[in-house]
């Protein structure tokens, strides 16, 4: 918590920010920048967010490094702003659960929007084991002024009782959690009726541990089992699939969409699942039916929901 002191200091660093930040983002300045995009954080209106988040220089500019970063993470944000459009027409603060925050970009974007942009109540947790990950997150948080909206906590998503965790979470987002661990999010988010389940997979390797002991066998994929580059790349598609698919077993309609462009990374498909009216059981006979056709290999994800 900061000091008096502190947090004067720190209204007096982001109101000269600011200052500078409209003196050097002038109409022909940004229209320069966003050449026609539509985004829902500009430069000259969000300047204590993006220097909280490294983009923007201590001059208010957008250095040439910065400027795929930025538009990157606008991208991400408008994904999911229809869905944020529906939450906000029915709750009156909208709250999430970031699991796996790491640097906690998408957690601070959304903050930001709901008191800036948006200007609707959301109030954010971000969850990380990282001791280390959670003070930058804590310093971000502090230096953007968001402090008030977004909390920041240590916990692995298998402890989460440990922590105050609000009884009603609209909202479980997961980006770039590792492996089984956007299982875990899923498996919060369906647990605790959340409306949006949106995770960014990242490392998945579940799946092509299963087929890695298959590999001395017979079988139609077994040329894919045997290849270790062909084995985590298949498996990585395939697990998505089943990911989906479990939700919408769940009751939850879900898509898959690329919410970075390639170019930035590989790691760019987002999968958005919003609760819908009940289980969906032609997903779940879709899932076994997958399972055996490529090997007889699931997700423990299926037993936890």
């Amino acid at each position: 918590m900061p000091t008096p002191r502190t947090s004067r200091t720190r209204d007096r660093w982001a109101l000269e920010l600011e200052a500078r930040a409209r003196a050097h983002w002038t109409a022909a300045r940004t229209d320069e920048l966003l050449q026609g995009k539509d985004v829902l954080i500009r430069p000259g209106d969000a300047a204590t967010l993006l220097r909280a988040l490294g983009l923007l220089n201590a001059d208010a500019s957008l250095p040439p490094a910065q400027v795929r970063k930025y538009f990157q993470i606008n991208h991400m944000v408008g994904q999911l702003r229809l869905t944020f459009e529906e939450l906000r027409a029915r709750h009156a603060t909208i709250r999430l659960l970031d699991a796996g925050c790491g640097r906690s970009y998408l957690t601070l974007l959304l903050a930001w929007c709901g008191a800036h942009v948006w200007r609707h109540p959301i109030e954010v947790l971000g969850v990380d084991r990282n001791p280390a990950v959670i003070e930058e997150c804590r310093r971000r948080t502090e230096l953007a002024q968001l402090d008030g909206v977004a909390r920041f906590e240590v916990a692995a998503l298998d402890q989460l009782d440990a922590i105050d965790v609000p009884a009603e979470l609209h909202g479980v987002i997961a980006l770039h959690a590792c492996d089984t661990a956007t299982c875990d999010a899923i498996a919060i988010g369906v647990a605790r009726r959340a409306e949006l389940v949106a995770v960014a997979p990242c490392c998945q390797a579940e799946l092509a541990r299963g087929w890695e002991a298959l590999a001395d066998g017979q079988g139609d994929l077994a040329p894919i089992w045997r290849t270790p580059h062909l084995r985590r790349e298949t498996a990585a598609h395939l697990t998505d699939a089943m990911r989906m698919l479990l939700l919408r077993a769940a009751g939850y309609r879900t898509t898959a969409i690329e919410f970075i462009p390639s170019e930035h990374t590989r790691k760019n498909t987002l999968i958005r699942a919003v609760r819908g009216d009940g289980p969906d059981p032609a997903a779940a006979s879709e899932y076994d039916t997958l399972v055996r056709a490529t090997g007889g290999v699931g997700l423990a994800l299926a037993k936890r929901l």
